[in-house]
């Protein structure tokens, strides 16, 4: 902890960015971490239910079941159930919105971006139409029509989507998806009052949402943003707050629906448009990176480089990159939008509105995105954003930090750039794998958090870590953008990895972390693994790979895990979640979770003992192909 001001802040990964902070006249996220540090040991431990009016109960060596009956079994894992079902419902809402959105503009003959993505996922769908608006359409339609079937009726895609190894494993255990909102919706319904409480029934229904959330809500959001927004492209940007130019109208975005945006970014760059930011002084107009939805345009900068300028941070650095005063909007989507920028906004007179009401913030103007209102909906957010700059600029005083970031963080990696990079087949990086020169991979995940000694403490130590071990590491969410700003995903990177990865990340001219994007890019990762695999006619499992989500945050994070625990991979979490009091949540997620799908989980929140164990796990699997 720093002290300044008589006030405490939490440290960071990002030295430069804890000094901002520590100097700010207002209060940050950073400064509440004291204040919270009391942390519930029941809370903690998952063993406390506030379902009925005979609660709240809590569970103690003397006290072993609620009024109800239920055990600390029951009453853990259903609470991990509901979250799971919440952070599931989080992304079944991206993909179904995502996927609206392509049925609009297809219906609309507008303009899709990414033909090449559109005839993959045709393909890889059996779908087929007369004309890509018409294949456009449909491939909207079937992603629609699974999504709200019932839960008693399987979903179609899945099939076709998942790796055929898993799919069978899947069917085996009897945890293919139905209808993936209906699943959230039977989660929900399963952990009311005096309903489930088989705890390995409530767990398997934990897989079916991870699967549905995986292949749905991660994998093919991204395909379906490719089709609407462009493929990603490999390319050299800035990150940080040297992203940041005083001389435009800056619009900060914060969510993870980036197909909502898709009109209004080219609006941004009409003529008119233009001539309005520079009647009100200004250059022209900015959109600024923030969270997910940052990464997302980071991930295709390539096609829109005259109205993005980079992305500044993750969610926790959200708050300080308002507090330089040089943006004038933020515009919400979705969740990782803190309310601690609502008393910041206020103060420096910067105008807030919603596009999502599921993201609907306390002072902020809602201004719900549809497609038929979006040309309305874009000036009028012009407009307002104009009247905003006009308003506050010379009656703000700016607080900036150009010389935080860099500007060659290597980005727009997906499972196909990389592939092209490699010549078109996964085979160079196999032979790597197979000669030892990369000894596996880590593919560190998800969320930031304040928890873990600091804001990306656990997260940047961990990935030192492994990158030294020869373990290649590949990032997407929130974790990305603090990985990014200490320089992790530049080519200079190279020199804290292991001699053997040095020299692979020197002849490519590679960081030894690459960038695949937002929390949504989980699903591309995916689509890596289950191509490696097929490579090399194994199974999933088998792979010389590990996933960390090291300081996982979010309900979305959970559903996250259960995806890549379905998947059959060993997963490490810096933090447990709130079920360590239940021993039959330990012994499944920790042990015989191995014999149902392969993947268990391991929690150790110290960098270097976690890189050694994620080191030996990799070894195990090289082992188990005749690699060592």
């Amino acid at each position: 902890m720093t002290k300044k001001h008589c006030r405490t802040i939490c440290a960071s990964s990002d030295k430069m960015l804890e000094q901002f902070i520590e100097n700010l006249p207002m209060e940050t996220s950073f400064h509440r971490v004291d204040s919270q540090k009391a942390k519930c040991g029941f809370g903690l431990q998952g063993v406390c239910c506030r379902l009925c009016s005979n609660g709240p109960c809590r569970i103690t060596p003397n006290s072993s079941r609620g009024v109800c009956g239920a055990n600390a079994d029951t009453i853990v894992i259903r609470n991990f159930l509901r979250s799971v079902s919440a952070g599931s419902g989080c992304y079944i809402h991206i993909i179904e919105n995502t996927a609206r959105n392509l049925k609009d503009i297809a219906l609309a003959k507008g303009t899709l971006k990414g033909p090449k993505t559109l005839e993959r996922l045709c393909d890889m769908l059996g779908i087929t139409g007369t004309d890509e608006y018409d294949k456009a359409l449909n491939v909207a339609n079937a992603v629609l029509a699974d999504i709200y079937k019932p839960d008693y009726e399987k979903m179609t895609l899945t099939e076709k989507m998942a790796y055929p190894p898993r799919y069978q494993r899947w069917t085996e255990l009897g945890i293919l998806p139905g209808g993936s909102k209906s699943e959230v919706f039977s989660g929900t319904v399963k952990t009311s009052t005096n309903l489930s409480s088989d705890p390995v029934d409530m767990l398997l229904h934990c897989l079916r949402l991870g699967i549905s959330t995986g292949l749905y809500g991660l994998a093919l959001t991204n395909l379906l943003n490719d089709i609407i927004l462009g493929e990603p492209e490999i390319r050299m940007a800035p990150v940080g707050f040297n992203v940041i130019d005083p001389d435009f109208i800056n619009i900060m975005l914060i969510g993870h629906q980036h197909s909502m945006f898709a009109h209004l970014q080219d609006r941004l760059m009409d003529d008119d448009a233009i001539s309005k930011a520079k009647e009100a002084g200004a250059n022209g107009f900015k959109l600024i990176g923030c969270t997910c939805v940052g990464q997302d345009y980071q991930l295709r900068g390539a096609h829109c480089t005259g109205i993005y300028d980079g992305h500044a941070g993750n969610n926790f650095t959200s708050e300080a990159v308002l507090a330089t005063g040089a943006i004038d909007a933020v515009l919400t989507e979705f969740n990782c939008a803190l309310p601690g920028i609502e008393p910041i906004c206020d103060e420096l007179k910067i105008k807030q509105i919603c596009i999502d009401s599921f993201a609907k913030k306390a002072n902020a103007t809602l201004k719900e995105f549809t497609y038929e209102t979006r040309e309305a909906a874009a000036d009028e957010i012009i407009n307002e954003v104009v009247a905003a700059y006009k308003s506050r600029r010379g009656n703000v005083p700016l607080n900036l930090l150009p010389e935080h970031g860099n500007t060659n963080t290597l980005t727009g990696i997906s499972e196909t750039t990389l592939k092209e990079f490699l010549g078109g087949t996964w085979k160079p990086l196999i032979d790597l794998i197979v000669g030892g020169q990369i000894k596996g991979i880590a593919a560190v995940v998800g969320c930031s958090n304040l928890t873990n000694d600091g804001h990306d403490v656990l997260t940047v130590e961990l990935t030192k870590e492994l990158i030294a071990r020869d373990i290649i590491v590949l990032s997407a969410g929130c974790s990305s953008g603090g990985l990014e700003n200490v320089g992790l995903m530049t080519p200079e990177a190279a020199e804290f990895a292991g001699p053997n990865l040095k020299a692979v990340c020197k002849q490519l001219g590679i960081p030894p972390v690459l960038n695949f994007g937002p929390c949504l890019a989980i699903g591309r990762l995916e689509i890596v693994a289950a191509e490696i695999a097929g490579t090399l006619g194994i199974d999933i499992p088998q792979l010389p790979l590990v996933i960390s989500a090291p300081q996982w945050l979010e309900e979305q994070a959970l559903a996250d895990g259960s995806f890549a625990l379905a998947l059959g991979l060993p997963l490490h979490l810096g933090t447990a979640p709130f079920l360590t009091g239940s021993p039959v949540a330990v012994k499944v997620l920790c042990e015989d979770m191995k014999a149902l799908t392969g993947g268990y989980v391991v929690i150790n929140s110290n960098a270097a003992e976690s890189a050694a164990i994620l080191e030996d796990i990799i070894t195990e699997k090289r082992k188990g192909l005749n690699l060592e």
